[in-house]
Parts: C-alpha cells; sequence; structure tokens
C-alpha cells in the first residue's frame, strides 16, 4: 500500500472508519486478542471515535488518544498519559503507541513516536518515561531513535526517559 500523504497524528476520526477497521481485524489475527472492542466499533464508530475524543481519564490519570493517519487510511494509535501514578511510573509510562499490522517494518513506529514527543511538549512535559517488553525489539529501536536513555528493566518492561526539547521546531499545535 501506498500513502497519498504524509501521516500525521489527528484526534480520532471517522474518516479512517474503514482503515480502522481493517488494521483492528488484522491486529487481532496476528495476537489472537480479543475482538470486543472491533466489534463495539463496528456497531457504531461514531460513538466509538466520540469516546476517544478530548482530554479522557485513563490508567486514573488525564490521557489523550491520537490516530496516525494518512488522508483515510489509518495506521496506527498514540496515548499520552499526562501524568504518572505509581503504578504507570513502574511500567506502562507516559506514552503508549501501536502501528496496524499492515504498516508494520516501515519506520511509522519511530514516526508516530517522534510525533507524540511534539504533543507531549505541546502539553507541557519535559520529560517522559516509555517502557516496552523487553522482546519487543521494533519498540526498542523506535523509543532509541527518538532520544531514549535506558532505565533499566522492571517486571519484563524496559524503561527508557526522553527528554523534550522545549525550543525544538514543529513543536505548535495538531
Amino acid at each position: 500500500m501506498r500513502l497519498l500523504e504524509p501521516p500525521r497524528l489527528s484526534p480520532p476520526t471517522t474518516t479512517v472508519r474503514r482503515s480502522w477497521l481493517e488494521g483492528e481485524r488484522a491486529d487481532r489475527a496476528a495476537d489472537g486478542g480479543s475482538t470486543e472492542l472491533l466489534k463495539r466499533a463496528a456497531a457504531d464508530f461514531e460513538r466509538f471515535v466520540a469516546e476517544r475524543q478530548g482530554v479522557l481519564r485513563l490508567w486514573g490519570v488525564p490521557a489523550t488518544v491520537l490516530w496516525y493517519v494518512s488522508g483515510t487510511q489509518y495506521l496506527g494509535e498514540l496515548v499520552i498519559r499526562h501524568e504518572l501514578t505509581p503504578a504507570l511510573a513502574r511500567t506502562g509510562g507516559h506514552i503508549g503507541y501501536g502501528i496496524a499490522t499492515p504498516w508494520r517494518g516501515r519506520g511509522h513506529g519511530t514516526r508516530i513516536l517522534g510525533a507524540g514527543l511534539v504533543e507531549c511538549r505541546r502539553l507541557g512535559l519535559s520529560r517522559v518515561l516509555l517502557t516496552c517488553d523487553a522482546d519487543n525489539t521494533a519498540s526498542r529501536r523506535a523509543i532509541l531513535a527518538n532520544g531514549g536513555k535506558p532505565d533499566g528493566r522492571v517486571d519484563g518492561e524496559d524503561r527508557f526517559w526522553i527528554a523534550i526539547d522545549r525550543a525544538a521546531p514543529g513543536s505548535g499545535p495538531l
């Protein structure tokens, strides 16, 4: 598949319905995970999208959900947790992201994380914690490529801190 425009972070949008559903189906086929989210989204995508917009309360903290899109093509999701609970400070961190199965292996993980760091800067975060499974080499590469500094391993997850340069170009709103 070829993208017609550069991918960007966007609030969840109904314009990517078809490709979001295709991506979620591919992800569940690849990992054997639950299809409950897919069923709920397929039944009422407008409501599904509306529930993900704005600042939400997830994991006990304010959080923002953003989708990585190119036109009507959904490529992945990034979640920014604005604060850390003690549990998130151990594993989970400030940022979680995933690339839809059909788009993996093309550098999108590195780019979605880079775009997410710009959004973190806009939210006023100066340093963010990311964690990934110890065997997730793709995520490890994306984090390191975005300036991640290793900070050990906790509960099978590698930890990384990224300092956010407040003066970097492109730090404006989405």
